[in-house]
Parts: structure tokens; sequence; C-alpha cells
């Protein structure tokens, strides 16, 4: 009676092993790494991924240490490494940098540089009026890093910076979006002052663009950037409108368009986009719930929804959910293609306290 008890059990768990299988294999998504918290390590944040020479893809994220999950608290950057184009990954973390601040660092982004170099960004956050975005110069392929270079040295203040929002324009140009919520002489405000901070020079010196514009009492935060292919910069923006909201440059991230609403519904989380190198189309990464939402979803980071524009955002379809569990919180959203894959890194459950990878054909999304 044993023997068939347990022969129940395995073949129940088989069973759900399969049917979960196959519903990956109906979205087209299949997860393929989340890092879990545990014992002294109370949250995996969000992070950025980059293909290094010898094929093998890196994904940096912070690891949090100690007993508390707070955005305050201490993280370190780790990293884990894929050798087969992100279908798996390494099991132990590399610590590449160590918390250099008095609260933590966090917020990753990577760039290549040329063919030699890597640059590492990350917000360094010492207090709520001192948080500004560093960057770590690599040539050995992250192996090891360089001095830390402070990208914002014509103020101090509290500036937010995504995971994986640091853009090289094809001048050559680097924009780092940014969100200025605090400095030493002001109170916290939580619509934040957007700009653009850029080099052209590869990060060696960093000039400030001016101020987008926002005639209306919208909150701003969290500011993305994708160069559009006229030339023009496009800024999406995390709102409280209901929608995504959008701003436009036509001089590389100086002086920027008045905000206006975007036809992005969504709650007061971020948007992630870039473009599909196949295609030239725009993939966009969000919460597909804005003021609107109904029932369960209403004002919450779930789902987490992708979908394409064909006419440089004006316009998004194809809409597909890899994400809908409604108690759920999905948000900060990396985007990374492999050839015919998309490799998506975003930070989930409570408190965000881990960080999952997901591999998609870019055909599926299509459909």
């Amino acid at each position: 009676m044993r023997n068939l008890k347990k022969k129940g059990g395995l073949l129940i768990g088989l069973l759900l092993i399969t049917l979960g299988s196959y519903a990956q294999i109906l979205s087209g998504k299949y997860t393929v790494l989340d890092i879990r918290s545990g014992e002294n390590n109370p949250r995996n944040s969000e992070g950025d991924f980059i293909t290094l020479k010898d094929g093998r893809i890196m994904f940096v994220y912070s690891k949090y240490t100690g007993s508390s999950g707070s955005d305050f608290a201490p993280a370190d950057l780790a990293a884990r490494y894929s050798s087969d184009g992100g279908k798996t990954w390494t099991q132990t973390d590399k610590i590449l940098v160590r918390n250099e601040a008095k609260m933590n660092i966090m917020s990753v982004s990577l760039l290549r540089l040329g063919k030699d170099k890597i640059a590492l960004f990350y917000a360094r956050k010492n207090a709520v009026d001192d948080c500004i975005p560093i960057m770590r110069i690599s040539t050995d392929e992250g192996q090891t890093w360089g001095e830390p270079k402070v990208c914002i040295d014509d103020q101090k203040g509290y500036f937010v910076v995504n995971n994986s929002r640091v853009r090289q324009l094809k001048t050559g140009r680097i924009l780092i979006p940014v969100s200025m919520h605090k400095t030493p002489d002001t109170k916290w405000n939580n619509r934040g002052t957007l700009r653009c901070y850029y080099s052209d020079d590869k990060g060696i010196t960093w000039k400030s663009g001016s101020a987008v514009p926002n005639p209306d009492s919208v909150i701003t935060q969290e500011p993305g950037v994708t160069e559009l292919k006229d030339g023009s910069i496009l800024m999406n923006i995390r709102a409280n409108g209901g929608y995504q909201y959008y701003s436009y440059s036509k001089d590389q991230g100086v002086t920027w368009t008045a905000i206006v609403p975007s036809k992005i519904p969504s709650p007061i989380s971020p948007a992630s986009m870039a473009r599909i190198p196949s295609t030239g189309d725009l993939l966009l990464v969000w919460n597909n719930n804005g003021a609107k939402g109904e029932g369960y979803f209403k004002g919450k980071r779930t789902p987490l929804t992708l979908a394409i524009s064909k006419d440089e955002g004006l316009s998004w379809k194809y809409l597909k959910n890899i994400e809908d569990d409604p108690e759920g919180m999905f948000c900060y959203t990396a985007i990374h293609f492999v050839k015919d894959y998309v490799l998506l890194g975003y930070g989930m459950g409570a408190g965000l306290a881990q960080s999952r990878v997901v591999r998609i054909r870019l055909n599926e999304i299509y459909k």
C-alpha cells in the first residue's frame, strides 16, 4: 500500500512537471534561472546582461547581505554566467564589486565600449540625499574592474538610474537617464526632475542635459531612452497618469520636448524598451495595467507583458503576458538578444526578493 502511494505521488509529480513544461511551450517562455533569497541573502535584485568575447553571457545583479531587503540595505554586485546562449546558468555567485557605499550599490547597466572594454554602471547609495551613478571599466572581459568614476559631479543629490538603462548612440555618445528627487538642501519630491547626463569621450567626462519639461502635475520617475531610426531619442517615463509618458530629443539627449502620455497603459511602474536586431522593431516589457485596470490587477505590478511596435513606439501590438500571477510583482526588466532568442531578467516576488531570467524565441512573440 505504501509503495502504491509512493507511485501515485510520483505520477502526480511527473504530471505537474509535464503540465508546467507544456504551459511553457504554449507561451514560448522558458524560465532558465531563478536566483532566490536565503539566509543572510534576503534579496537578489534586478540586473543587466552582456555577451563576452568567448560567447558566454554574463548577468550582473545586486546580491543583498544581512537581514534586510530594503532599497537602502547592504548589497554587493554579483554575476552568473551562461555558456549555451542562456539555456543554463552557473549556480554559484561570483562577486564582482563589494559594497563600497554607506548603504548599497545596485541598478546595474552594462555597455561594451569598443572591442576591448566593458563599462559597468551602478548606483552608489550613501544616503537619502546622496545616490549617484558610478562607472567602472574592465579590460579583461569582466574578470577585474578599474577604479570607480563618478558620472555626476556638477551637483549632489539622490539620482535614480534604473538597471539596464545606460545607452550608447550610433554617434558614440553615452546617455544616462536620471530622475533627481532630493538634494542636501531640498525636501524629497516624488515628482523627479528628469534629464540625461552624457559623455562623448567614452565616459572620461560627463555633461548635464536640460531638464525634461513637465507642465502638468504628473509624477515622473525612472526614465529610459531609446534611439529611434531618424536619430531622435525617445524617453519613456514611469508616471502616475495611468500611462507611460513620452518625451523626445532631437539633439541626442541635451534638450527635450514637454512630456505627453503614450498609448501604453501602466501603473506607477517602469517599462523597458529595446530594438530587436533581426527585425528593427521595438520590444516593450511592462505591466499592462493602467489607471483603468480592473479587478485584482488594478494598480499592481502585474501582469508582465510583451508588445511589439513597428512604428517607433506610436502603437503596440502582439501583446503577450509572460507573468500573470494576480498576487505577483514583476518589474525592472533587462532585455538581451541572443540570435533568435531574447533573454529577459527581472525582479519578482514580495519586496522583489528574487531575480528571474527567462528565454523566449523571438518568433513566438510575433504570434
